[in-house]
């Protein structure tokens, strides 16, 4: 079998998606998530014009050589553009090579470790109420867990609060917008937040939360401490992890578990998170983490430390993406749980898929390969729609992190 083209379908079915499809000579052809909020377009050039080229005529079953090649060749190593470009063709090829082999992909990766795939979804509102509401809405529809997010008192905008009703979606058509932050008011709401939500839902339920980066280590050690009574599943992203070192403070003044990763691209970006065991839960994501081999290395290493994975999967990854971490997480050892922030109507249309929902659990299904298509004809009838996501400032215009 040999690869006789690489194909680049861009589309905007609601949001903005870009899909690799690689094709073969036998007619097979495997599908791969390229997609990168805000910054599209530079991950679809970079898939045209620099790594397409380098494919044609190669051997599709050579994942691990294929992945070597495009990280190690290209010179100019990690990034969020090269990352999510390697991570499209490596999952396409994965996919290609379960099509060939007629098994799911979670049976070329060692077989089913579970049963299902543990998932979260998202509850929210604009004050405590509607966010308890949101959660119990959730229960409802049969989630185990439920990551919490609310409007915070004397703040315009808040992160993970929709506006006017409508289902989240943070990318935006135009400039980037631009929300208001304080964290003083933050840190003296959100354990009332979760005092509210504990007596309302119960004590099983899981809750997590997403801080999103916005905490300085001391501030963050400030949350997980008084969120300890309300037993969080996790806490998301409490400070920006450029600074590894600086989990360790945060480590050392509370027992709530700790999650990060979803904007890492590379094993390097956690890998003293890891050994020192300062986060509980890795987030990195197939697309941009490389791809299932790079997210396979890094999760073995992750498993030797007792920490397990809690993938991103907001909407801002296709369907594929999806698919892909159903697979993995189905079948790696020390999974731990999935985000699943579920597509619109339509962008489920433009990807079918065999992936299901029920109880609290998701499954990739059993076809072959990862089980998830794309109607062409429909997503050319959806074109490109340049987005950004917002930026964030505090009440007196400083830039902070969004």
């Amino acid at each position: 079998m040999k690869i006789t083209n690489l194909k680049l379908i861009v589309c905007s079915p609601d949001r903005n998606f870009v899909t690799l499809k690689i094709e073969t000579d036998e007619g097979i052809y495997g599908l791969g998530d390229a997609t990168l909020n805000g910054r599209e377009l530079a991950v679809a050039a970079y898939l045209s014009e620099h790594v397409a080229p380098c494919l044609i005529g190669r051997d599709p079953f050579q994942i691990e050589e294929i992945w070597q090649y495009l990280y190690r060749g290209a010179y100019w190593r990690r990034g969020p553009v090269t990352m999510s470009a390697i991570a499209a063709v490596d999952v396409a090829l994965w996919d290609i090579k379960g099509k060939a082999l007629k098994t799911p992909v979670y049976n070329l990766l060692g077989g089913k470790s579970r049963e299902g795939v543990l998932v979260y979804s998202h509850a929210n509102g604009a004050d405590v109420a509607e966010a308890v509401d949101s959660v119990q809405k959730h229960v409802e529809m049969g989630y185990l867990a439920v990551r919490v997010q609310s409007g915070v008192p004397g703040v315009s905008s808040s992160y993970g609060v929709p506006k006017g009703g409508k289902p989240y979606e943070p990318a935006e058509r135009g400039a980037p917008s631009e929300s208001l932050w304080s964290t003083e008011r933050y840190l003296n709401f959100v354990p009332s937040l979760f005092q509210t939500v504990r007596s309302a839902c119960g004590e099983d339920l899981h809750l997590l939360h997403d801080v999103h980066h916005r905490l300085t280590p001391i501030e963050a050690a400030r949350l997980g401490k008084s969120l300890e009574p309300f037993h969080l599943f996790w806490m998301e992203d409490p400070t920006p992890a450029e600074n590894q070192d600086a989990f360790r403070q945060i480590r050392q003044h509370t027992v709530t578990p700790i999650a990060t990763g979803e904007v890492f691209n590379s094993f390097w970006d956690a890998h003293d998170l890891i050994r020192n065991q300062w986060i509980d839960y890795l987030r990195m994501t197939i697309v941009h983490g490389g791809g299932i081999t790079a997210l396979k290395k890094a999760a073995d290493f992750a498993g030797v430390y007792q920490v397990r994975t809690g993938f991103h999967g907001a909407t801002d990854l296709s369907p594929v993406t999806m698919a892909a971490a159903l697979h993995f997480g189905l079948a790696i050892h020390n999974f731990g749980i999935q985000e699943h922030m579920p597509h619109t109507a339509l962008t489920d249309e433009v990807f079918p898929h065999a992936y299901t929902f029920q109880s609290g659990y998701m499954h990739p299904g059993d076809e072959p390969g990862l089980g998830v298509d794309i109607d062409e004809a429909l997503a050319a009838k959806y074109p490109y729609q340049r987005a950004y996501l917002p930026i964030a400032r505090k009440l007196d215009g400083t830039l902070t992190d969004w």
